[in-house]
């Protein structure tokens, strides 16, 4: 950090001097000493200087030509006179700077005294010398005249001019003499340091590359491996391995300032990813049946899909997988009808290059909704509007999501999928119920619901960060335009999500949405006219759309003809839209393959990643869309 000059203070000096320093501090910058101290003329072989009968006058301060920060808070320049007659009643010390019209720094002694030190406090980066001078008699006492005279001006009322008093004036005072001087340069500014690797979670096991920005020439040392900083800027460390933790990186200048940065590595088992996913929703139960699973890993063999979407916590509320949170447990929600081996699914599908979409129903949730009201904990939970009981609707309970230990629940348990390798989190019920909030009491809410969310959504962001997964979200359909119906600020949303999957399924629309007369036998019309308002609805955000699209008997069972051309219309209207990513769902995770079309060839392909499933996890009569 740079730092502001030391102001003089004032009465120590005469100005008429500074012109003598200056040109001492040219000459011995030019000279370029590496000893740190020059003497004027006469100086002893012991370097002290004969200033006058009966007197010596001896020097100590720092050697270096370099001074750092620490150096700086330390350094002191000091004289000190010997011999019969020993005084410095002639004697100043000056700090001053190439350029600088006054000194940064000056002091004089006392009458009497025998010693005299100059202590040059923080001083911004630059070359500066510290002259020793010894001043003459006319200076002395001109100096004294210029303390004593101020009131002249002020006295005199006709302003008359005394002629003898301008011509002493205009008489120049002899120059002082430089007796010693240290001609130095401060760096007391740390390297700065930025880390630009890794980014994400690193792959146990693996080496690691840890690189960044720093000062040019610095070095750099991370874990006992240290490198030079090269001339422009960057630098790089190889680490064979690393465990979870902080690791600290220094950074040391040429003058040896250091400063460090902290490093957050957080390792996982194994990695997967994809340039644009094409899913299928997968339930617990769904992956523990062998005749729910083995259509889906046939479909990934075949190349129809290239991710899955693994439920961690549904909507009943549920945890799938073994999961060690405090709160699950005391709410009885470890204890799913099926249970997932998530580090096995993981493993085994990264080892097909399937990336692993963890889904979480945030908000809808029938074990912590009642267990809160049981325990006499009953801000976990959305109310009734007279706080006699839990708001269910057409829900059997609803967590509070304005409540900071449902918040924390939930993103712990995203964190801990994420450290078991999982390479999304997909929020699902990020929301609140259906209907007016005027019929819901909603414990410790003060702004509005949009802004809770979407607060939720940004801290759960910042959370999962370090774990360098895709974050997205399922979102109703409507929110894209009608942010209020349920609290989705999609606009808001978009900033804080690597994508976001609007939930856009032909059988859950009305008449008339969108300008499509019947969207349930219309579904490629409905998908294409619903794209428009999302993709225009995040235009020039950080999340992309990789929409939820729906393969299940329910449209059938509504009186379309075809199931497998329902979805096929579905995902046509998806790339007819620019978007060549999709996730299907079905909750009785059975998929229409012969309708899972390829993406088309584009000569410049779409910017996607990995994407996300959404709400319902229930019948398809009850998905969350």
């Amino acid at each position: 950090m740079h730092r502001s000059l030391r102001k003089p203070r004032p009465g120590l000096r005469s100005t008429g001097t500074h012109a003598i320093v200056s040109l001492a501090l040219a000459t011995a910058l030019l000279a370029a000493c590496s000893s740190g101290g020059d003497d004027a003329g006469g100086a002893n072989e012991d370097g002290t200087v004969d200033a006058g009968p009966g007197r010596t006058l001896s020097f100590d301060g720092p050697d270096a030509d370099l001074l750092n920060a620490d150096d700086l808070a330390t350094a002191v320049f000091a004289v000190t006179a010997i011999g019969d007659e020993p005084h410095l009643d002639d004697i100043r010390i000056e700090l001053s700077a190439p350029g600088d019209d006054e000194p940064a720094a000056s002091q004089t002694a006392p009458a009497g005294e025998t010693s005299l030190i100059l202590e040059p406090g923080d001083l911004e980066d630059g070359d500066y010398v510290v002259a020793v001078l010894q001043l003459s008699e006319e200076a002395l006492a001109a100096e004294a005249a210029d303390g004593t005279d101020d009131s002249d001006d002020a006295n005199d009322a006709d302003g008359a001019d005394d002629a003898d008093g301008a011509d002493d004036a205009d008489e120049p005072a002899p120059e002082p003499e430089v007796l010693h001087e240290w001609a130095f340069e401060v760096d007391a500014t740390p390297p700065e340091i930025e880390i630009t690797a890794p980014v994400g979670a690193i792959v146990a096991g693996e080496s690691v590359t840890i690189a960044g920005t720093s000062e040019p020439g610095a070095t750099v040392e991370v874990d006992g491996t240290s490198t030079t900083v090269e001339d422009d800027g960057s630098f790089e460390v190889e680490l064979d391995t690393v465990s979870d933790g902080t690791l600290t990186i220094l950074a040391t200048d040429r003058a040896g300032n250091v400063s460090d940065d902290d490093l957050r590595l957080v390792t996982v088992p194994s990695r997967a990813t994809v340039d644009q996913m094409r899913s299928v929703h997968v339930s617990f139960c769904g992956w523990a049946s062998s005749s729910l699973k083995d259509p889906v890993m046939a479909d990934i063999e075949a190349g129809r899909i290239n991710a899955v979407q693994l439920d961690l916590k549904d909507e009943t509320g549920k945890v799938g997988f073994a999961t060690e949170n405090e709160l699950a447990a005391r709410i009885g929600a470890d204890t799913p009808d099926c249970r997932i081996d998530l580090e096995a699914a993981v493993a085994e599908l990264h080892e097909l290059g399937v990336p692993v979409i963890g889904r979480i129903v945030a908000f809808a949730d029938p074990v912590m909704a009642p267990w809160a009201w049981e325990n006499d904990e009953r801000d976990l939970a959305i109310q009734e509007p007279d706080g006699n009981a839990i708001y269910t609707g057409r829900y059997a309970g609803f967590a509070n999501f304005a409540n900071p230990e449902v918040q924390e629940y939930n993103i712990a348990i995203a964190e801990e999928a994420a450290a078991m390798g999982v390479d999304h989190i997909l929020w699902d019920y990020l929301r609140k119920p259906d209907g007016s909030i005027d019929n819901m009491l909603i414990p410790g809410l003060e702004g509005s619901v949009e802004d809770e969310i979407y607060e939720f959504t940004r801290r759960a962001d910042e959370r999962l960060a370090p774990y360098g997964i895709e974050h997205g979200a399922s979102l109703y359909g409507v929110s894209a335009d009608r942010p209020g119906d349920v609290g989705q600020d999609v606009e808001r949303l978009a900033d804080v999500l690597d994508y976001v999957a609007p939930m856009i399924y032909p059988s859950h629309w009305g008449p008339g949405e969108y300008g499509v007369a019947n969207p349930l036998m219309q579904p490629y019309d409905i998908v294409t006219e619903t794209l428009v308002v999302w993709l225009e609805a995040t235009d020039g955000k950080r999340a992309r759309v990789a929409p939820w699209l729906e393969d299940s008997n329910w449209p059938i069972r509504l009186g379309f003809p075809d199931r497998a051309r329902y979805v096929r219309e579905q995902i046509q209207a998806t790339y007819d839209a620019g978007i060549d990513e999709w996730l299907l769902w079905d909750s009785s995770v059975r998929y229409t393959t012969g309708a899972m079309l390829p993406p088309p060839e584009r000569e410049s392909p779409d910017d996607s990643s990995d994407d996300e499933p959404d709400d319902d996890a229930g019948d398809d009569e009850d998905s969350d869309s």
